[in-house]
């Protein structure tokens, strides 16, 4: 299906470097944040260690692989992703088929193997758009073949994301699609009146939910509820607090015992800032920093039109995951159960977020 062919010049290193230095930042504070909850767990202190060194090596493969495939020939994957996205994303909605944790069914298991399927989603969408924008670039001044289309296979794939409910990530695929939809020429008063249509339709999905009106209010004021629904974000800022300036060291942290909630995924940065302090919080958003401006750089050199809204899309959905998350765990937005890409214990996020790496790296040797 795909041919191997050597790439023109050799990838973006400094992108490849910070990846490689943030996978193992987050590797070590798995150990670090999960160690003494995996004991409890399942006596075993190794345990999401084991597991997430399984997946780092599945992702860096699969990273690896993608950097020898020429990138246009994803475009073959373009209308297959997204046929398989809304499969999946019907099939988790299949008792026993799709798993419910917290409240929402955003996991499919199949046998002993469970993903997240939206992480897969998220990335389909982008390659469907890329193909899709570059192939019908001269209607994109139209409303119908331009706008429409995409639009609306959009808007199914992130409608049955918003039933699992995961309307964080259906918020996420939809300023992607906007953001791509500019930056490939379709005319912004098209734009303008979709997102004018979209932020009323969002607020009632967002206030037509109890959990979600009552995760806004914990955010504007956590101390109203301390020991229940303002009792993350509080104990997030302890340790925020706690760390200083250089932190507590490597393993001492204390929020970790029992206090954060799974410390080792959505709150791993705030394990991070007490064992590390400001410093270790300053060098994480760095990197993330050196990472997005890298990957758009990678898009702006792209030889052509579908690399570079290929390599745009990709950067975005690393910028905004990492936004939301960091952000969250700060106090500075309401909460979403977002991992932090290349951090966050869990397969689905990590391989995902290696494979948009590849894909980078892929258009990186191409770069004229």
């Amino acid at each position: 299906m795909f041919k191997f062919q050597a790439a023109p010049k050799s990838p973006d290193m400094i992108l490849m470097i910070v990846t490689l230095i943030l996978v193992t930042v987050g590797t070590v504070m798995i150990y670090s944040s999960s160690s003494i909850l995996a004991m409890e767990r399942f006596k075993d202190a190794q345990y999401f260690l084991k597991k997430q060194v399984v997946f780092v090596l599945l992702g860096l493969g699969i990273m690896a692989f993608l950097q020898r495939i020429p990138y246009e020939q994803l475009r073959k994957l373009a209308y297959p992703g997204v046929v398989l996205s809304a499969v999946l994303l019907l099939l988790i909605l299949i008792p026993h088929v799709g798993v419910r944790v917290g409240g929402a069914t955003r996991w499919l298991r199949l046998g002993p193997v469970s993903f997240q399927v939206t992480e897969f989603v998220k990335i389909a969408v982008v390659l469907f758009l890329a193909h899709f924008l570059t192939r019908k670039s001269e209607y994109l001044k139209e409303w119908t073949r331009g706008i429409l289309v995409p639009m609306g296979v959009t808007f199914v794939l992130v409608g049955l994301i918003v039933i699992e409910p995961d309307f964080g990530t259906a918020v996420i695929i939809t300023a992607i699609l906007m953001f791509m939809l500019y930056l490939s020429g379709s005319r912004f008063r098209y734009i303008a009146s979709l997102i004018a249509l979209l932020i009323p339709l969002g607020a009632w999905i967002l206030l037509s939910k109890q959990y979600r009106v009552d995760r806004l209010m914990t955010f504007l004021d956590p101390w109203r509820d301390p020991q229940n629904s303002g009792f993350q974000i509080i104990q997030s800022l302890l340790s925020f607090g706690s760390g200083g300036a250089f932190g507590v060291g490597l393993g001492d942290g204390m929020q970790k015992l029992f206090y954060l909630p799974e410390p080792h995924t959505d709150f791993i940065l705030a394990v991070i800032a007490e064992e590390s302090g400001f410093i270790g919080v300053a060098i994480i958003l760095a990197l993330f920093g050196i990472f997005i401006f890298r990957g758009f750089m990678i898009a702006f050199r792209a030889p052509d039109r579908f690399g570079t809204l290929l390599a745009s899309g990709i950067t975005m959905i690393i910028a905004l995951e990492a936004f939301i998350n960091i952000a969250g765990v700060m106090g500075l937005i309401p909460l979403k159960g977002l991992a932090l890409p290349f951090l966050s214990y869990g397969g689905s996020s990590l391989i995902m977020s290696l494979v948009a790496v590849g894909i980078l790296l892929n258009i990186s040797a191409h770069e004229t």
